[in-house]
């Protein structure tokens, strides 16, 4: 054996020997204060952050127009659909427009309409289309008109459109809307000398419109006939 030089055996036999002279609590790194405490607050914050995602967000809550509405009903109206059979120009009214209408009486009826700004007499005859029937007769410029055509109209009433009815709905039909009784006693119109008295229509014309997709509503309720929803190419217009 060389002088000086240590066999290997005993060099491990030493390294064991020192390595266990070192005390337990030195035989593992010490871990960080707090460490353990912000290891738990990332967990809880992964958690909480997950869960948040998975969360769908609520759909906005929509107010119903009826909410605080404290004027007639809807019922109070007699909306009819109806059938244009003549159309003319008045002689002495720039704007008016004569028409007969069937809805459903033993009589047509005659009505006079500012529409001439706004379509043909072609765009009109032979239409279906929705009448408001108890307003009291009175005469617009000579001429005797009983009832009104509804329309809808955009927002300035630069564009204004017949509302369209569908082709399967009855002439002389009353239109109704979900939600209200239209067939109880309550559910029947207002005679004609109090819709004009008590301004029934004028309270109720601000909740009439057409939906984004052009729908005439009350109140968000759209008007309907026996044989479906009525229709406009106008949305979010008024109806009147």
């Amino acid at each position: 054996e060389a002088a000086g030089v240590v066999p290997i055996d005993v060099r491990i036999q030493n390294l064991k020997s020192f390595c266990e002279s070192i005390p337990e609590e030195f035989h593992a790194p010490k871990q960080a204060e707090g460490s353990d405490d912000k290891s738990s607050d990332s967990k809880t914050n992964s958690k909480k952050e997950a869960t948040t995602k998975d969360i769908a967000p609520s759909a906005p809550v929509v107010a119903d127009p009826l909410d605080g509405y404290d004027g007639p009903p809807i019922t109070a109206l007699d909306i009819r659909v109806g059938r244009i059979n003549k159309v003319w120009v008045h002689e002495e009214a720039d704007k008016l427009y004569c028409e007969e209408i069937d809805v459903g009486e033993a009589e047509p009826r005659t009505i006079a309409s500012g529409l001439r700004p706004f379509m043909s007499p072609e765009d009109m005859e032979g239409r279906m289309v929705l009448v408001l029937c108890n307003l009291k007769e009175r005469k617009l410029a000579g001429f005797p008109s009983h009832g009104m055509v509804l329309c809808a109209s955009n927002q300035d009433h630069t564009e204004v459109k017949l509302v369209s009815v569908p082709v399967e709905a009855k002439v002389g039909e009353r239109v109704t809307v979900p939600g209200f009784d239209f067939e109880g006693e309550e559910g029947q119109p207002y005679a004609e000398n109090k819709v004009g008295k008590k301004k029934v229509f004028e309270k109720l014309a601000p909740f009439l419109k057409t939906s984004e997709y052009g729908v005439p509503e009350f109140a968000g309720r759209p008007l309907l006939t026996s044989a479906g929803v009525c229709t406009s190419p106008i949305a979010e217009g008024s109806v009147a």
